[in-house]
């Protein structure tokens, strides 16, 4: 059986609360859990002690049986100090969009004729010098 240690959604519409749960990854999200490991509240401020609390003894216990945090999860652990941090890599996601690559040609061939055009008087006055 895949465990995952994952996050359970509670709370009503527009007021997220969560479960940090051992679950069964075939199980429904806000299904069929095995233990309830903490809880995490994100309409807390983010330096509240309440906003993430989790019982390191059994996130350990679930960890060492072959549990998988989820990505959410592992950072929280991180945060805490259970984790070692991991390297994560997007290289995409700094990329421009279309849209803004196409603005940035243009304003690089604008730049580029404004230079050529304050060149050529210049280049004119010299011929006219000599």
């Amino acid at each position: 059986m895949a465990m995952k240690i994952r996050l359970a959604r509670g709370g009503s519409k527009k007021r997220p609360f969560y479960r940090i749960v051992a679950a069964d990854s075939r199980m429904p999200r806000d299904g069929r859990f095995i233990e309830k490991l903490g809880t995490y509240n994100p309409l807390l401020p983010k330096d509240s002690e309440a906003r993430v609390k989790m019982n390191m003894e059994r996130i350990q216990y679930w960890l060492d049986q072959g549990a998988q945090p989820t990505d959410r999860i592992a950072r929280m652990l991180e945060a805490a100090g259970a984790r070692d941090k991991a390297e994560r890599n997007n290289p995409n996601k700094g990329t421009p969009g279309k849209k803004a690559q196409e603005r940035a040609e243009e304003k690089a061939a604008k730049a580029a004729e404004a230079t050529e055009a304050a060149e050529a008087p210049a280049e004119e006055e010299a011929a006219a010098e000599e």
